[in-house]
């Protein structure tokens, strides 16, 4: 190589597809046992900004890492790729597959905090009548616009 030569290196575009769901998952389940960020990475022996880092997607969490999480959130390791399918980890999603709103609500406190105090309501009536309350909500929001 002569000086003055460069090599370009290859960049990718952005995190990788399964690091950001394996992410999503991380905060899902931290968020449900409400557990700060801080406090996770007390467990794991890394900063708040490395679980945040980890939650995004931007680093990749290694195989004891992974494992360790598993422990830490009482969950299997499978947990972390559950909701994962081919093409979406390809980005190949239907164009009107609703599934990338879908993380994005459930990922949001809102979404967490909903979906919780949802899932405590035992009698199947009152939970299809507050389904139906936010579809109406929803519908009315929609007309509006």
């Amino acid at each position: 190589m002569l000086q003055g030569d460069t090599i370009e290196k290859v960049r990718p575009r952005g995190p990788n597809p399964v690091d950001v769901h394996v992410g999503s998952r991380i905060r899902l389940r931290r968020q449900l046992l409400r557990m700060s960020q801080e406090k996770l990475g007390d467990e794991l022996g890394v900063t708040f900004q490395q679980v945040q880092k980890y939650e995004r997607g931007a680093n990749r969490v290694g195989a004891s890492r992974l494992y360790r999480l598993s422990r830490v959130l009482e969950v299997p390791v499978q947990f972390f790729f559950e909701g994962l399918n081919d093409q979406e980890s390809m980005g190949m999603m239907a164009e009107n597959d609703q599934t990338p709103i879908v993380y994005d609500f459930i990922q949001s406190s809102d979404g967490v905090s909903l979906a919780e105090s949802f899932s405590r309501i035992k009698d199947a009536k009152v939970r299809r009548r507050v389904l139906e309350l936010v579809r109406t909500l929803a519908s009315e929001e929609e007309m509006a616009r």
